[in-house]
């Protein structure tokens, strides 16, 4: 090892003592390129000696622009120790539809920065046995991922719309089960046809006729509670105005 290092330096020296000349102050406008060329040399004197070590086309270094560190996990140090926090209101999808693509791409990891960021300062309060400032940004930012995803979506569906013809990325259609449940059955590919292979036709898309008065009696049980649930939240509210006559009328 320390051999091949001497060897390595006096390569290095003897590069540099063809390569520097003394420069007479006449020949001034030379020592710059002398400097240029040793840079060169040294350049690839490196490349023969990494070039064995990695691909051709890879780099020998790579940087990245400098950015903060870990303080992005938090808030501005303006709003430390702040009770309440100024938030505008959550973007709406009609505000989300004019934008582009390319606005909505850089808008999403915005968004997502930001929910990191809350969701940081929400454990870091927990930790401390603090309250966290201004909890209803989370809602506001996860409001507003929704909406953007919804969005997003939206234009897929009109593309593929426009393309295909078919509502949904992935075809399909409504079947029934044995126990007489409709869901939604999503089509995929098979390397041989349908009718060829077995575990295909093991699947019974269909419901036999001795399940049918079941299925009636489970949509009954269904709409039952749907009522029962509807009687008891009209119950609720009429206790409230019996105790809180005056707030129920102002809401």
């Amino acid at each position: 090892m320390a051999a091949s290092t001497a060897c390595r330096l006096a390569a290095v020296c003897r590069q540099f003592q063809s390569v520097v000349k003394i420069s007479f102050p006449k020949r001034a406008q030379y020592s710059s390129l002398t400097l240029v060329n040793y840079h060169s040399c040294l350049q690839r004197q490196h490349y023969n000696l990494f070039r064995f070590s990695r691909p051709e086309h890879a780099r020998l270094l790579h940087t990245s622009a400098s950015r903060w560190g870990l303080e992005e996990f938090f808030d501005l140090p303006e709003n430390w120790g702040e009770t309440t926090v100024k938030s505008g209101s959550p973007w709406t999808a009609k505000q989300l539809r004019a934008k582009s693509n390319e606005d909505l791409h850089k808008l999403w990891y915005v968004l997502l920065k930001e929910n990191n960021m809350l969701h940081t300062i929400e454990q870091e309060a927990k930790r401390q046995c603090v309250p966290m400032p201004s909890p209803e940004r989370i809602k506001k930012v996860e409001r507003s991922m929704r909406r953007l995803d919804v969005v997003v979506r939206e234009r897929e569906d009109s593309l593929r719309l426009l393309q295909t013809g078919q509502e949904k990325g992935r075809p399909g259609e409504w079947r029934r089960n044995v126990f007489g449940k409709t869901f939604w059955y999503s089509f995929r590919e098979h390397p041989i046809p349908w009718y060829m292979n077995r575990i295909y036709k093991r699947k019974r898309f269909y419901t036999p006729s001795f399940v049918a008065p079941y299925t009636r009696l489970s949509l009954e049980k269904h709409l039952r509670i749907k009522v029962r649930r509807e009687r008891k939240e009209k119950q609720n509210q009429k206790k409230l105005t019996v105790v809180f006559p005056k707030k129920t009328a102002q809401a």
